[in-house]
């Protein structure tokens, strides 16, 4: 299907809303066991399934490759065994977790004899617009499906085929478990007038999740006329701090920047205090550059043999490579500053054994998360025992930091009177 017209993509959105409307319906009422199996069943499918997913990935990485896909991309691209065996593993782990649906949030008494209860539901119809990274069509219909909600998925260009292959497995498990195929379905085409249609179908979809780049996120924040759970870039930050021990730091310093570039919650700046800097010299910045990072660093530490000056744009950057902006700053409030200014709202890391430094960084900042001697790279629901993430998420409404199953829902009040009446 290419070349979509305006009307052609708003008849297949609504096809497909359609018939996820209906399917979302149905889950609404589904047993938390049904759900349960047809994410166990998805999970055996996608292991018997492995041969025909690489196969499918190497259809799609040789597509990236001529493309000119960087090698961060063509990472976020691959597939491998243990990778699908990861899939499969996240897809269980969201079947173990507690069901969300019909949960009690909070309930009380009235004077006048009403009890009221706020009561988990499922939000409906979510729209997934992804790039890349086949496994988020997995994750995604695992949390989408616990939590009660039909899903349309719309992945990228790049990974249509392998997207396909997983989406066969996860009908698979729906079929088995005797719920309806539509629950999970996927946008038929590569054309991006199908993107401007699912951010137009407010009759059909309730939320959508952008995954990808910031030319993706932009546009979906842009156009959409549906609500939206979204970051727009990962610019995570590391701040070593006078008291950090050197031994955590060189550790979390070289594993949030190199474990894997090319992923949101990879560190782009680090921060150095220079009470560091003057007992430890420039060791942080050394062990990035034996690791094959490029520096990019400001002031006195672009001095460091190996290591290049920062121009001004390259704070604020998401470089999603191997390459890190390098900083020095005077104590905590220099730092928040610092970070207030470029930061995206994601991630932040302080390395500290000072435990007011550390308070200081959690009350000064507001991204959605932020961690103390920890790597950056843990930004990821799996991580945070999500079992896996629809998305990462930076706004301030409903949902923030990893967004899994028990995100993915909204409430209603259910009251209850005994003939009661308002005077």
């Amino acid at each position: 299907m290419k070349d979509l017209t305006t009307s052609d993509a708003d008849a297949l959105i609504a096809d497909l809303g359609q018939k996820a409307r209906a399917a979302a319906a149905a889950l609404a009422e589904a047993s938390a066991e049904r759900k349960h199996a047809a994410l166990i069943g998805a999970a055996e499918a996608i292991l018997r399934a492995e041969d025909a997913i690489l196969d499918a990935n190497i259809l799609d990485m040789h597509h990236a490759e001529e493309k000119g896909l960087s090698p961060a991309m063509l990472d976020r691209l691959k597939l491998d065994p243990a990778r699908i065996r990861a899939m499969a593993d996240g897809l269980r782990s969201v079947a173990a977790q507690e069901d969300p649906i019909g949960k009690v949030l909070a309930e009380w008494d009235r004077p006048n004899g009403l009890h009221i209860r706020r009561v988990a539901t499922p939000l409906g119809v979510i729209g997934v617009i992804y790039e890349s990274r086949p496994n988020v069509t997995a994750d995604a219909a695992a949390l989408a499906l616990k939590a009660g909600n039909a899903v349309i998925l719309r992945g990228g260009s790049e990974s249509l085929n392998s997207a396909a292959a997983i989406h066969e497995a996860l009908v698979l498990g729906l079929k088995q478990a005797g719920l309806p195929e539509a629950a999970v379905q996927m946008v038929p085409t590569r054309d991006r007038a199908a993107v401007s249609a699912m951010l137009r179908a407010q009759e059909f979809i309730d939320v959508i999740v952008p995954r990808g780049g910031k030319g993706l996120v932009g546009l979906v924040q842009k156009e959409a006329r549906v609500p939206v759970f979204a970051h727009l870039e990962g610019i995570c930050h590391v701040y070593a701090d006078g008291d950090a021990d050197l031994d955590k730091a060189r550790r979390v310093v070289l594993n949030a920047k190199t474990r894997r570039t090319g992923i949101c919650g990879a560190a782009e700046c680090l921060l150095i205090d220079r009470q560091f800097y003057t007992k430890h010299g420039a060791v942080l910045v050394q062990d990035l550059l034996d690791a094959g990072v490029e520096v990019r660093a400001e002031g006195e530490l672009a001095k460091v043999s190996g290591a290049m000056p920062a121009e001004p744009s390259d704070f604020g950057q998401e470089f999603l490579d191997k390459i890190i902006a390098v900083k020095l700053v005077d104590g905590v409030e220099e730092a928040i500053a610092h970070i207030r200014r470029y930061g995206s709202g994601h991630t932040e890391s302080i390395l500290t054994e000072n435990d007011a430094t550390a308070e200081r960084f959690f009350k000064g900042l507001d991204s959605a998360i932020l961690m103390r001697n920890a790597s950056t790279q843990f930004a990821d629901g799996g991580e945070f025992g999500m079992g896996a993430e629809i998305g990462i998420a930076t706004g301030k409404m409903h949902a923030r930091g990893p967004v899994g199953a028990e995100q993915l829902t909204s409430f209603k009040y259910l009251v209850t009177g005994d003939g009661t009446i308002r005077p």
